[in-house]
């Protein structure tokens, strides 16, 4: 006797003006590996996961899983996936997504999002040995940088300050850079700075990074205003002291 066929779960709805084609090519090449109708529908969905990202995870989360259904075994769906469950941070999940996306594709160009997962799991320590695998040797320029903000996090989980800081001295920490990760890297910097002690230095980075964080990816200007209100507050507190001294070169007879 024939198990009966499990019923085809609803798919969440695609808006009119969603064609699938304004993916990026190299996912369009993936995508020709299915038919023609399928290809064009999973293609929608990735769109829509794109689309809801940032907004709408439970919807981006519908539509990832749908496009799963319907390609499990194209590489940029599994991404879509993953990068969902690291959004919500269930860890365990994304990084498991990102495996069988590395597995079918070859390429390791999620390694960064894989290392943060491994750090958001509480495992440090596997979190760098990833990090310095022979993978990483294989990142492009924008994955690198992606690293090596993520390993300067968990430097400082690990209260390695200094490491953290100097793992961020890259050709491109360059002030007045608009590639897309300038504001993260510059903020990244800021961070490892401040958690160092070198609050005068962090206040230069957050306001780099606040400049050139155009799209508001980061939170750099109030983070700017907070330190800059402290050292503030610490100058003021310093002048209080010096006049109850009778000044800076007072001294007691």
């Amino acid at each position: 006797m024939l198990t009966p066929k499990k019923p085809r779960l609803p798919e969440p709805a695609i808006p009119d003006d969603v064609t699938g084609f304004e993916l990026d090519r190299s996912v369009k090449n993936q995508l020709r590996t299915l038919s023609k109708e399928n290809a064009v529908g999973v293609g929608q969905h990735l769109v829509m996961v794109a689309t809801f990202l940032d907004t709408d995870i439970e919807a981006a989360q519908a539509h990832a899983e749908t496009a799963v259904r319907r390609a499990g075994r194209v590489p940029a769906v599994r991404e879509a996936l993953g990068l969902v469950h690291y959004r919500k941070g269930e860890w365990a999940k994304a990084l498991s997504e990102f495996r069988t996306a590395r597995r079918l594709s070859g390429s390791s160009h999620m390694l960064p999002f894989m290392v943060d997962a491994e750090r958001g799991l509480g495992r440090p320590e596997r979190a760098l040995d990833l990090a310095a695998s022979p993978e990483a040797a294989t990142l492009g320029a924008n994955e690198r940088i992606e690293l090596a903000i993520v390993v300067s996090g968990i430097r400082r989980d690990l209260g390695q300050y200094e490491a953290a800081a100097v793992g961020l001295q890259l050709p491109q920490l360059k002030v007045g850079s608009r590639e897309p990760w300038a504001p993260r890297l510059f903020y990244a910097y800021a961070e490892a700075l401040l958690a160092k002690g070198d609050e005068d230095g962090a206040l230069i980075w957050f306001g780099h990074a606040a400049n050139a964080d155009v799209d508001g990816e980061t939170d750099a200007d109030e983070r700017l205003s907070e330190l800059d209100g402290l050292v503030m507050v610490d100058l003021l507190e310093e002048e209080d002291e010096d006049e109850d001294r009778g000044g800076p070169d007072h001294r007691v007879p």
